[in-house]
């Protein structure tokens, strides 16, 4: 999985009043779980734009200013309701040996003939949730659609791996492939007539 490195400044006071002069300052106020204990930071609030406005997943190294790096998973976000500005991160530190729960991107892969058919493929879980060791964490799941006609269903147990294990029940739906809208209608007004036809 890929990685971004954050440059973080260790903060000793968590104030409401030394996390305002933060964020007036440009900067994300930011705790990293999963340690010995809770260690404040912060950072700017630009070096975070490739690990919060993207859909991919990503893995973070914290580097701070006394040559301290630790890598770590973003767990929690915070937004300002009004102006959408970042207020608070949490990250989570990875242990090599420690499994972790992230969410991955699903991307799909081939071509579905229920789609060239023209039916309409609907991605219903464009994320899912993963547990694994943090040197098998994927950057995507694959989903290959090449299988799915019209009115067919991809379900998570076809996207099993054996370095990871997908958290979410059997039967939830990946992404099917639906009759258009226009199909649909094409088909009814077929029937229609058909039926007007045999009076």
């Amino acid at each position: 999985m890929k990685s971004i490195t954050i440059e973080g400044s260790q903060r000793e006071s968590v104030g409401k009043s030394s996390t305002k002069a933060l964020r007036n300052a440009g900067k994300v106020p930011c705790v990293l779980y999963g340690g010995d204990k809770p260690l404040h930071f912060s950072a700017d609030t630009m070096s975070f734009k490739d690990l919060v406005y993207t859909p991919n997943a990503h893995t973070v190294v914290i580097s701070l200013e006394d040559g301290t790096k630790l890598n770590a998973i973003m767990q929690d976000i915070q937004f300002d309701p009004v102006s959408d500005e970042i207020l608070h991160i949490d990250f989570y530190q990875l242990h090599d040996d420690k499994e972790v729960t992230i969410e991955i991107p699903v991307r799909r892969v081939g071509n579905s003939p229920g789609v060239m058919a023209g039916g309409v493929l609907r991605l219903n879980q464009r994320k899912l949730k993963v547990k694994a060791l943090p040197a098998n964490l994927p950057d995507f799941i694959d989903a290959d659609i090449t299988s799915l006609n019209i009115g067919n269903k991809l379900y998570v147990t076809a996207l099993a791996n054996d370095n990871y294990k997908i958290m979410h029940p059997d039967n939830t739906v990946v992404c099917q492939v639906r009759i258009s809208r226009a199909a649909m209608k094409a088909a009814q007004e077929a029937a229609k007539a058909e039926k007007s036809g045999k009076k």
